[in-house]
């Protein structure tokens, strides 16, 4: 029925393609869509014979008012629409529950010497970008695996050719050293665009090329170096094996499927590369109840793509798309050539459709069984409200970011950002911070910081009412509470950094370590939770979680830096006593291990350099 109080909004509707949104009394969006013609289609919602389903019943019960923006063709609204989608989140349109952004390779291909590593931030900077993967532990696998084989450079000298020494990756095998004129810019470029090729699945020409290298040192009875070339071999093996061949033409595909039940929703996509089945993921959908699975696979598409940096030519569902004509020119735009949804009848993309809808239906099923478990249990909600009334929190608890810093005697000084939703961590959100300006031991200096560079993201993101950037939505997401190791200190920090970016509205307290107590702006007392509670344990677990995750990244930087130069500092040991050494002890934990007799017996080595050595590890 025709609510009066929209009579004029209704009346003014143009017959003009262009978005719509709903809002209710306080002027939050409650859904966004687009029509071609814009007053049939709002006016539709509120006719009697048209609000079949209960989401769009109940939709229209709440919406208090509406706008609406005119565009110039059917691919503008699509744009907009997705755009103020991502900045609203409004909870009846279907929504990615995640929101993820997965792991890329990157290749700086416009770089003389180019690198590659591990992002998630895919820009249109000149690098080559493989993926998406899985997981951050399979591209660190993947990367330790094929540097063996392709030994490219992990560190950020400038290139000159001319350095006196190059790094223990050189004597280990793992970078081509071009920094000491080992090899000019061509041969290393050749070797990083056989890589390029191997990510991109064409490994058969390099498995070919190590095959015969591996052949022609054995002819000529080089029996050191044909083993090397073995080794370098069986791991390229290793890893194209993980990559299954699915179709018999050399296309990139992604499969998609969505299964539903019960209010729940999941798509799953496999990633098709070059022929090979390179990886695959699910995604937990909200709003996807009473909506036709045409749209909801719509949907899906269009939230997906406009994040994921790789388009492929084809994208194969099970049933016909939404506006799928449009989608596909938006696609195409975006990819270069055409792209095409398909619709398989029968074939081996059929069959791959199959498995992808089974894996949809079993992972949706495990998500169901875990969430009942913990719904049974009601231990994270309660000791999420627990923690809100004990520190005077007006809304309920869904996000906590905790934060820490560490480092070692003021050195290699990081931060940590660990994130917590409704209880369990999301470990996907968790980020490192390499303190740049707060030098020393300053904990306050790099605490405010780190959380400059993370709200900073929040504030610009409120302030435009969009996503900024190609970026993770992380930074985009507003916590319920931010939660500081340490005590009034870190707090005064705390609340000066978010009241210089106008985020006053966002909750901080701090857990002091001594006496387990928060500390709340405003409030002379600190809050002590009862030692047995929800709400204490909660916290001391995302304060130790943030604190093993910030020691972990210090380690790392500090084991990295000790690769490079341990040897190079020792008095006495040049490129020559480092290859012997590394040679025969293999690491330099067996070279720590070892007794002053036993690095003295190398030919290269004197009995004094080898007790400098030694009193240097």
């Amino acid at each position: 029925m025709q609510r009066p109080d929209l009579k004029p909004q209704l009346s003014a509707l143009p017959r003009r393609t262009g978005v719509y949104r709903f809002l209710d009394g306080g002027d939050t969006v409650l859904y966004v869509g687009k029509a071609v013609d814009l007053r049939a289609r709002v006016r539709s919602y509120f006719h009697e014979s048209a609000a079949t389903s209960h989401k769009t019943r109940r939709l229209v019960t709440e919406v208090a008012d509406l706008d609406w923006i005119v565009t110039r063709s059917d691919l503008e609204a699509l744009l907009l629409e997705m755009n103020l989608i991502k900045a609203h989140r409004p909870r009846y349109n279907v929504l990615l529950k995640d929101d993820k952004q997965y792991p890329y390779i990157r290749i700086t291909w416009s770089d003389r010497f180019p690198t590659a590593f591990s992002t998630r931030n895919v820009r249109d900077d000149g690098s080559r970008y493989f993926g998406p993967y899985t997981s951050a532990a399979a591209v660190r696998d993947t990367l330790s695996t094929l540097r063996r084989v392709f030994p490219y450079l992990d560190c950020s000298r400038t290139i000159t050719g001319r350095d006196e020494r190059s790094c223990l990756y050189h004597d280990l095998g793992m970078c081509l050293a071009p920094c000491v004129g080992a090899v000019d810019q061509a041969t290393y470029r050749a070797m990083i665009g056989r890589l390029a090729d191997f990510l991109d699945g064409r490994s058969d020409a390099v498995l070919a090329e190590l095959r015969a290298q591996m052949a022609d040192h054995a002819a000529r009875m080089e029996y050191e170096l044909a083993a090397r070339v073995r080794d370098r071999l069986r791991a390229v093996e290793r890893v194209v094996e993980r990559q299954r061949v699915i179709a018999p033409t050399c296309s990139d595909q992604d499969v998609i499927a969505v299964a539903r039940d019960d209010g729940s929703a999941v798509a799953q996509v496999f990633f098709v590369r070059d022929g090979k089945l390179s990886g695959r993921e699910y995604f937990q959908l909200d709003g996807a109840e009473d909506v036709a699975e045409g749209e909801v696979l719509a949907s899906f598409i269009k939230q997906f793509y406009n994040e994921s940096a790789a388009v492929p030519g084809e994208i194969v569902v099970p049933q016909q798309v939404a506006e799928s004509r449009i989608i596909e020119h938006w696609l195409a735009d975006r990819r270069g050539t055409k792209v095409r949804i398909a619709v398989p009848k029968r074939g081996h993309k059929r069959d791959l459709l199959h498995v992808a809808m089974e894996n949809a239906a079993e992972t949706l099923r495990a998500l169901q069984v875990a969430h009942k478990t913990e719904t049974e249990s009601g231990a994270a909600r309660a000791a999420m409200d627990e923690l809100a009334d004990a520190l005077g929190l007006a809304g309920p608890l869904s996000r906590i970011e905790c934060f820490d810093v560490s480092h070692l005697q003021g050195t290699h000084t990081v931060g940590s950002m660990v994130v917590f939703g409704d209880a369990a961590p999301l470990k996907q959100d968790y980020r490192h911070f390499r303190i740049r300006a707060a030098g020393g031991q300053d904990d306050y200096a790099a605490m405010g910081e780190m959380l400059r560079r993370r709200f900073q993201r929040l504030a610009l993101f409120r302030e435009a009412d969009r996503p900024v950037g190609r970026t993770t939505g992380a930074f985009e997401r507003s916590p319920d509470l931010v939660l500081l190791d340490g005590g009034k200190g870190q707090l005064r920090v705390g609340v000066q950094v978010l009241q210089s970016l106008g985020l006053d509205d966002v909750p901080v307290a701090a857990l002091a370590k001594r006496e387990e107590s928060l500390f709340r702006p405003g409030r002379a007392e600190p809050v002590r939770l009862p030692r047995d509670s929800r709400a204490l344990h909660l916290v001391q677990r995302a304060r130790d979680e943030a604190h093993r995750f910030a020691v972990s990244y210090n380690r790392k930087l500090r084991r990295e830096l000790g690769l490079r130069s341990s040897l190079d500092d020792v008095p006495g040991v040049g490129p020559a006593r480092r290859r012997a050494l590394l040679a025969h002890f293999g690491t330099l934990d067996a070279i720590r291990a070892a007794s002053v007799d036993d690095l003295a017996a190398l030919p290269v080595m004197t009995r004094r350099v080898a007790e400098q050595v030694k009193a240097y590890l």
